[in-house]
């Protein structure tokens, strides 16, 4: 069902469903001075007019995450924090990120158990997305549309910056139930069509694959990378942690294991015993992520490539480095071959 609704009404909605669910959605953090996605009251708290500077999958896949307590005879699984469900209030191409993140943990082997007790938790609101961010080029990644949600949402702001019309879009009863009687209204979401940004992306296959990971074109981010992680730590599909038993100190052994995210972009992320690494340039880990994006993914999973074209690395980057640029480079690069 669709209907026309206020901001009045979506708070009160929004009050009932924290009962239930944690709510989550783009809104500004003061304390870190960015958009992320936050817990949220009121509608008026969504940002819409700026792009979230991270990703969604804090929400569910926390940066830092307690697995088990352990003490020299016992060992107790962490508990989940809040027992409360999981709304999320996205954009497609986070909604499809997910998916990406749901193929590396679920479909790659064993399921991934801590990352399937929080993700079985979660449901999503699409946020309707018409004209995309600067950095976008969710439509070459084909991430801009999205089906996977229980509702939907068109919120639209007045020059005064208030929210001045409100289009709801239910998919199932329990939704729809705090809806009705408000005024009915066709409304099927719109997606955006068309980016500033079009990416070419790089036709890499077992035939070319050495000759693609020998190009001279990787040493230019030897010295232009720092290697901060920092455009893995916003990426909505970046999936990589490292695992560490924490100690409390009190001389009996007692402590936790955590897992707490990490980057292939960092020096010492295939570091070994003995201090051997298997790449040893920031060249050579910046070809690792884009073979990541651009072919092991896709070659695992025959769909769609891992990037979703949410451009926020590009953003992230302190030294200016374009994802979507070095990309697009390669293109060229493999075009040559």
């Amino acid at each position: 069902m669709g209907y026309r609704t206020d901001k009045t009404k979506l708070d009160r909605v929004l009050t009932e469903l924290g009962s239930k669910y944690q709510i989550f959605a783009p809104a500004w953090d003061k304390r870190r001075k960015s958009v992320r996605f936050r817990s949220i009251r009121t509608a008026d708290e969504i940002v819409l007019d700026r792009q979230s500077d991270f990703s969604i999958k804090e929400t569910y896949y926390p940066i830092s995450q307690v697995m088990m307590y352990f003490q020299t005879d016992n060992i107790k699984e962490a508990p989940v924090a809040d027992p409360r469900d999981i709304l999320i209030i996205a954009r497609p191409c986070d909604l499809n990120s997910i998916r990406r993140l749901d193929k590396i943990f679920g479909d790659n082997g064993e399921p991934d158990y801590f990352y399937a007790r929080l993700r079985e938790k979660v449901r999503f609101v699409l946020l309707e997305c018409r004209q995309g961010f600067e950095d976008c080029f969710c439509v070459s990644m084909g991430s801009n549309i999205s089906d996977d949600y229980c509702m939907a949402l068109r919120l639209e702001k007045n020059d005064a910056g208030e929210l001045s019309e409100i289009l709801v879009k239910t998919c199932d009863d329990e939704f729809d139930a705090f809806f009705r009687g408000e005024q009915e209204a066709p409304f099927e979401p719109e997606f955006v069509r068309e980016n500033k940004k079009t990416m070419r992306i790089p036709d890499i296959s077992r035939k070319n694959l050495k000759a693609v990971s020998d190009l001279e074109y990787w040493s230019q981010f030897d010295e232009k990378c720092i290697g901060c992680g920092g455009c893995n730590t916003v990426c909505g599909t970046c999936s990589c942690f490292d695992t560490s038993d924490v100690l409390y100190g009190d001389g009996r052994g007692d402590g936790e294991r955590r897992r707490i995210w990490s980057s292939c972009m960092l020096e010492d992320f295939t570091e070994t015993a003995g201090g051997a690494r298997s790449r040893n340039t920031r060249g050579a880990n910046m070809r690792f992520k884009v073979f990541h994006k651009f072919y092991d993914f896709k070659a695992r999973f025959g769909e769609e490539n891992m990037c979703v074209g949410c451009g926020r690395c590009d953003m992230r980057c302190p030294k200016d480095i374009s994802f979507f640029d070095a990309v697009n480079g390669l293109n060229e690069e493999t075009e040559k071959l």
